[in-house]
């Protein structure tokens, strides 16, 4: 067998197992939401509602819509609460570390009122050091580590909303 036949079937032999047993990249595919219109009940300029349309709008089965009575499905943020507290000081008593928390609950209703998606509550912490000399270094870092918690954040929202089969709100629980 020549070289390059070789190479060819070792290069694409993982691949053809890999696609087989399906295996895909996290993020590619999963952002199919079960409606087909989605209002997101947030201010234009909030971090989550910006975020969440552009996934959305990247997944192309769900069109964002302006009004809520148009909407088949309403996202409606319930908390979102922010916390830095402090972790541990040193011997001399100045802080060392410091502790982000983000606590965001939301919850899907339809046009009516109804829940479609009932709360839930996503929460996420980072650590950070702390050094005096390093002041803007520092606040640039923590900047950094809340963005890219609301990335976090926005990620598993979606991977709630693709998940959580959404309840008919016009069958009586029998719960």
């Amino acid at each position: 067998m020549p070289l390059s036949r070789r190479r060819f079937i070792a290069a694409t032999l993982p691949a053809l197992l890999l696609g087989g047993c399906g295996f895909r990249l996290r993020g590619s595919g999963s952002g199919n939401l079960p409606y087909k219109t989605m209002y997101i009940a947030l201010p234009e300029t909030a971090d989550v509602r910006v975020w969440l349309e552009r996934y959305i709008k990247a997944a192309g089965s769900t069109e964002i819509v302006d009004d809520g009575k148009a909407a088949e499905a309403i996202f409606q943020q319930i908390t979102d609460s922010r916390l830095k507290t402090i972790l541990s000081v040193n011997a001399q008593g100045r802080v060392r570390e410091y502790r982000l928390q983000l606590t965001y609950s939301f919850r899907v209703t339809n046009s009516k009122g109804q829940i479609l998606i009932p709360p839930n509550e996503i929460q996420l912490s980072r650590d950070i050091s702390f050094d005096d000399s390093n002041i803007l270094a520092k606040d640039l870092e923590e900047g950094l580590l809340w963005r890219d918690m609301n990335n976090d954040l926005v990620n598993q929202i979606m991977r709630r909303l693709t998940i959580i089969k959404p309840k008919n709100p016009d069958e009586e629980d029998d719960e």
